[in-house]
């Protein structure tokens, strides 16, 4: 048994032996950015600052011999030879590369389900090239043929191999592109979705207690993030408080107590504001977090909704204590508009 550490975070991690770097990362809960996974694409590229390794084989257009010399090593094919491999990873260095969006991308809707009175799902699979995307991002769903101007969505389920895509559209009487996605949009019909957007993803070195808070279709974001952690085994616990008017706007409830059921680090709190009903939280999230929690310092928080939700969530949570850089926001604007992460932070372009 060898050790990964982690410079400047300090945090060890056991590798097992014949495992890969990423490999003994990835079984620990963190997710070092990567691709291809055969030393081909170079995305897993970090520094290694002290101790032994086995590089195997790796094309040289994804790790020159130049950068071998300054001491980088791509970690899915790398495999520690000493008691202990320092990589320079952690913290501000673990925030994941974003993949460059792609604009009019062609879905076939596979599937609609109605969640709630005016929330709709749809399932989305693609005809070409798979989306690549973070847990967290979202997209951009229009047909201005149709008068359904481009709107934002989140993305409500983690990357899958067949590249099917969940959203969840919040009926808005007054929202052309809302009322066409759900009255004109049929099973079999072929859209055009943009993305993937935004940066509501977190430090994925992260490791500690996670408390999500969402109210209405702010749950989407919210389910992708949690459905991606719980697949790669992330052991803290992770505590999801939803936030409803009435019973029959909660959704997702059989999912919700799967995963308390098969994750026993994971625990689900919703609350309805409108409607008593027994056994369940009654009030307003930020009213309820002091019952729930008396210090949360030591958490990451996400939270998504609608931005005065957002705005008294935050706010609450600063109260009991919760830090300014693990706390990371996603507030809906009914005309928001999909913004580009900068250079610097994207994987590269796609190829053509």
């Amino acid at each position: 048994m060898q050790k990964i550490k982690l410079h400047p975070s300090g945090r060890e991690v056991d590798c097992q032996g014949g495992d890969t770097v990423l490999a003994a990362l990835e079984r620990a809960g963190y997710a070092l950015p990567n691709n291809c996974r055969a030393g081909a694409c170079g995305e897993c590229k970090v520094k290694v600052i002290s101790g032994q390794f086995d590089q195997g084989m790796v094309l040289d257009m994804a790790l020159s011999q130049e950068e071998r010399k300054q001491g980088y090593g791509l970690m899915c094919m790398a495999k520690p030879l000493s008691p202990e491999l320092v990589i320079e990873w952690g913290t501000e260095d673990a925030k994941p590369k974003l993949f460059p969006p792609r604009e009019d991308q062609r879905f076939v809707l596979v599937d609609r389900i109605a969640r709630t009175p005016n929330i709709l799902e749809l399932h989305l699979r693609p005809v070409g090239q798979v989306m690549r995307y973070w847990p967290g991002q979202y997209l951009t769903l229009g047909d201005e043929r149709a008068g359904a101007p481009r709107r934002c969505y989140s993305i409500a389920n983690a990357p899958r191999t067949d590249g099917e895509v969940v959203l969840q559209i919040t009926r808005v009487e007054d929202g052309k592109t809302s009322r066409w996605a759900h009255d004109e949009i049929k099973l079999g019909d072929v859209v055009k979705l943009s993305g993937p957007y935004g940066t509501f993803i977190g430090d994925l070195s992260v490791d500690s207690p996670v408390l999500c808070l969402a109210s209405g279709s702010g749950l989407a974001p919210i389910l992708a993030l949690a459905e991606a952690a719980l697949r790669r085994g992330y052991r803290k616990p992770v505590t999801l408080m939803f936030s409803a008017r009435t019973e029959a706007d909660l959704y997702d409830t059989g999912l919700m107590q799967f995963w308390e059921t098969k994750h026993r680090n994971f625990s689900y709190k919703p609350s309805l504001t409108r409607e008593k009903r027994d056994g369940r939280l009654h009030g307003r999230l930020p009213e309820l977090l002091p019952q729930a929690f008396k210090d949360l310092s030591a958490h990451s928080v996400f939270v998504a909704g609608n931005p005065e939700f957002v705005t008294a969530c935050v706010a609450a949570a600063k109260a009991l204590g919760a830090r300014e850089e693990m706390i990371h926001t996603e507030g809906y604007f009914a005309q928001a508009q999909p913004e580009t992460a900068p250079a610097s932070q994207l994987v590269g372009t796609w190829p053509t």
